[in-house]
């Protein structure tokens, strides 16, 4: 288990369930301790959030009250294009699959695992300079 602490990055992760989210943030840090980890529980909250603070990457959940992730992560890409975002979902209709890739985002299948986890964050790495 090898941990990179030279990168300092910011991580959003925005998910209704509270298991998903504690899950999602012992996995990147269990990797990456000097990540700077928020959490939202809606799609509305991180519109909000997402407008206060700088953030590198965004994990986001599709199925939550309020907005739908997919839509919350449309209107954050249009004031933030630089963020990385893997949208993580237990529905894994093609459908949903083509949407986060015409977003330009990750499509993760849940259930949120170590290896769900790296997928999303070895996309996140490939997107940096």
């Amino acid at each position: 288990m090898s941990t990179e602490t030279s990168d300092v990055c910011s991580l959003l992760i925005v998910d209704d369930s509270r298991v998903s989210r504690m899950m999602i943030r012992a996995f990147v840090l269990d990797k990456h301790p000097n990540w700077v980890i928020t959490e939202a529980s809606s799609g509305n909250e991180a519109l909000t959030v997402v407008d206060q603070k700088h953030f590198d990457y965004c994990t986001m959940d599709i199925n939550m009250p309020g907005i739908l992730g997919t839509d919350a992560a449309e209107q954050i890409l249009v004031k933030h294009p630089h963020l990385r975002i893997a949208i993580f979902s237990a529905n894994i209709q093609e459908v949903l699959r083509t949407r986060a890739a015409d977003l330009g985002a990750q499509f993760v299948a849940k259930p949120v695992t170590e290896k769900s986890v790296n997928i999303a964050i070895s996309f996140f790495k490939a997107g940096r300079v």
